[in-house]
């Protein structure tokens, strides 16, 4: 429960609805703006408003922005987003209805360091971090407040990462770790999230700790927050929130959700209605539909991605399966709408057109016989009309190959029959990535079909920015951007948009595009080149996760980003605008 209901507050798990949040973008000491932004998001449908605060000095200004808050009758919970700073934490919980920690920066400092630990160094540790984490459960108890305990995958801390590595059990046990406390005193008003601005860690990480709890006991069903962190801005940060936020949901995880985009808060709130309208549409029954299958068995390990074997076979003029790239695939009518425009040597273009495959289309919900499919190599995809949301269709359909000893190659449809009424653009793309995307992040797919969206062009564009947000092909270049917060050190939409205007042409390069330094370090471990703020109106930019220069001023730092892509042999001229004709 975070707040009271009865004026405002929300209940979050249990059977009660899902329920949106969204975080300010202002300074944290301008009170009339965060007074402002939060009655502006609350307008639109948030039912939680999270507010950083950095240090004590933001923590205690907390009071005035609620007072305000309540004096003009909104009584929406205010959650306090704290790193680093436990004293800020403990100014915060006397003001607002809840405060969110992050386990690898509460009580630690993140330097990289690798340091091995034995067992009683590790326990002594553990008891250190109880010593700083116990006053503020002690106080979230005494005033009835909520916490969140939210690892992030790019500031898991030293200890966690020498033990477990930076991996989804990594972060599972740290957030166990500060639960373990709050039992320990008896507290239980806390939710956990596993944020990570890779979709398929993040499903990884949520699966892994919903197992988890139910291994621990029936009284640790506490509720889970959902979000995909750094998601970046446009499509590309709807198509990753949905894959990871909208696949979980489907599979009955999640309580409560934040789509994090690098745009206007109130943005995320229309994307949170759209998505929490889809899914009863799309809802995920598990392989136990048919009678005979039974409820354990899965064709794919949910707890660790591995692509699903299939031998390298021809998908119309390309070679598709086996360690192949997954293809895209089109109708003819998209074909030949698109194809004659499209440049020969273009990275996004059709590979096949769907009435020209030998495919054979099956309802998984039929058990298969061993003639029924000829032979290994024969392309295979789940049948229209099949009464199945498609997820459940296909993993159904994959699990029946694997009953059967068959590796054949599978085409993914985002939809089994299209409506009557043509989708809007929104509610396309949402459809198409979590049915597309939950799927290729259980490794099951060799190629896709979009058809849900009808235009010819935002449908073969679609089908690549799917494949790119769930890491399965690289045509572009890929942004991992935070959305603004009351930490940020320059506007973020303004430099996102700068540093794409320079770059966006550099095919399998990845850029970290850092508001502070927060989770900047981590969050940018597997991207190739960082721009992080580091102080007002100065940039830092990163190698990986190593810092190589510092203190630029911001209106030169875009070009010293290009410099360093050029110093390390990632730079190409751009060429002809090949991307627009998808468009």
């Amino acid at each position: 429960m975070v707040g009271d209901p009865a004026r405002g507050g929300v209940i979050i798990g249990g059977n009660h609805p899902v329920v949106k949040q969204s975080m300010l973008t202002c300074d944290t000491m301008d009170t009339a703006e965060c007074v402002r932004q939060t009655l502006e998001l609350v307008a639109v449908g948030c039912q939680i408003v999270r507010i950083t605060a950095p240090t004590v000095k933001d923590a205690a200004n907390l009071e005035n922005i609620v007072r305000e808050l309540r004096s003009r009758g909104c009584h929406v919970p205010i959650v306090a987003d704290i790193h680093f700073k436990p004293e800020a934490a403990m100014e915060a919980v006397k003001w607002v209805e809840k405060v969110r920690v992050n386990p690898g920066n509460y009580a630690d400092k993140k330097k990289f360091a690798v340091i091995e630990y034995t067992d009683s160094e590790y326990a002594a540790e553990l008891e250190r971090i109880e010593r700083a984490f116990t006053p503020l459960v002690l106080e979230a108890k005494r005033l009835g407040r909520a916490l969140r305990i939210g690892t992030n995958h790019g500031s898991l801390s030293d200890r966690i990462m020498n033990r477990y590595g930076d991996s989804p059990l990594g972060m599972v046990e740290s957030a166990l770790e500060f639960a373990r406390i709050c039992r320990r005193y008896d507290f239980h008003n806390f939710v956990f999230s596993m944020k990570s601005s890779n979709p398929k860690v993040m499903i990884e990480c949520y699966r892994l700790l919903a197992a988890r709890l139910e291994e621990e006991g029936p009284d640790w069903n506490y509720p889970l927050h959902l979000g995909v962190t750094e998601a970046g801005e446009g499509e590309d940060g709807r198509i990753k929130s949905a894959i990871g936020i909208g696949s979980l949901l489907c599979d009955g995880i999640g309580d409560t959700i934040r789509v994090s985009l690098t745009e206007d808060s109130p943005r995320e709130i229309a994307v949170c209605k759209d998505l929490l309208e889809q899914i009863p549409r799309l809802v995920t029954a598990t392989p136990s539909t048919s009678r005979d299958v039974g409820p354990t068995d899965y064709p794919f390990d949910p707890f660790h991605y591995e692509r699903r074997s299939t031998p390298e076979t021809d998908l119309g003029s390309v070679r598709a399966g086996g360690e192949q790239t997954v293809r895209v695939v089109v109708t003819q009518a998209t074909f030949d709408a698109v194809a004659p425009r499209i440049p020969a040597k273009a990275d996004v273009r059709p590979e096949a057109a769907y009435e020209d495959l030998n495919l054979l289309e099956l309802n998984p919900l039929t058990p298969l016989g061993p003639d029924s499919i000829p032979c290994d190599t024969q392309w295979v995809a789940v049948a229209d009309g099949t009464p199945l949301p498609p997820v459940t269709a296909y993993r159904l359909l994959a699990l029946r190959l694997k009953q059967l000893g068959r590796q054949n190659p599978i085409l993914l449809k985002d939809c089994l029959g299209l409506d009557a009424t043509p989708l809007s653009p929104e509610v396309a793309l949402l459809r198409a990535a979590v049915n597309l995307g939950a799927l290729l992040a259980d490794g099951i797919g060799d190629a896709v079909l979009v058809r849900g969206e009808p235009g010819p062009g935002q449908s073969l564009r679609l089908a690549f920015n799917i494949l790119q947000a769930a890491g399965c092909r690289s045509f572009k270049t890929d942004y991992v951007a935070c959305p603004s917060c009351g930490r940020t050190l320059f506007n973020l939409q303004t430099v996102t948009a700068r540093i794409k205007s320079r770059t966006d042409h550099l095919k399998g390069v990845k850029i970290a595009i850092m508001g502070c330094i927060v989770n900047g370090p981590g969050e940018m471990a597997d991207a190739d080149f960082g721009y992080v703020g580091g102080a007002p109106n100065k940039i830092n930019l990163y190698v990986g996760k190593k810092p190589v220069k510092f203190n630029i001023p911001e209106d030169e730092a875009v070009d010293r980003l290009v410099d360093l892509i050029k110093e390390h042999g990632k730079w190409v001229e751009p060429g002809p605008r090949t991307e627009a004709v998808a468009a």
